[in-house]
C-alpha cells in the first residue's frame, strides 16, 4: 500500500465530503478518520443524499454530522477552510477563498 503522507506530488482536492461521527470504527477511510465513517461525492447535498439512502431514508444519521469538507489526493479529510488554502495553491481556484465549497473547483 502506498504511503500516501510521504508522496512527492502535491496535495489536491478530489471531492466534497462529509465526516459522520458515531464514534464506531470502520475500515476504509481517510488516513486522518479515527472514528466515523466520511461520505463523498461531487457536492455536499449527493453526500447528504447518499447519507439518506444507507440510513433507510431516516434522518437520525444527521446528528452525528461532525463537519463538512473535502478529500484530498492524500487520502485526507480535511476542513473547508484547509481545502480552500490547498485548491488555490494547486490551481484549482483562480483565488484564494475564506472556505471552499464545490462550485469554487467544477
Amino acid at each position: 500500500m502506498a504511503d500516501n503522507y510521504h508522496n512527492p506530488k502535491p496535495e489536491y482536492i478530489l471531492c466534497a465530503a462529509i465526516h459522520f461521527d458515531d464514534e464506531q470504527q470502520y475500515v476504509n477511510q481517510p488516513l486522518n478518520i479515527t472514528s466515523g465513517f466520511v461520505i463523498s461525492g461531487r457536492r455536499h447535498h449527493n453526500c447528504f443524499g447518499t447519507a439518506f439512502l444507507i440510513h433507510d431514508q431516516k434522518t437520525t444519521y444527521l446528528k452525528h454530522e461532525k463537519a463538512q469538507g473535502f478529500l484530498t489526493s492524500k487520502d485526507r479529510f480535511v476542513s473547508r477552510e484547509e481545502a480552500a488554502i490547498i485548491a488555490f495553491e494547486q490551481g484549482q481556484t483562480i483565488k484564494l477563498h475564506e472556505t471552499l465549497f464545490s462550485e469554487d473547483l467544477y
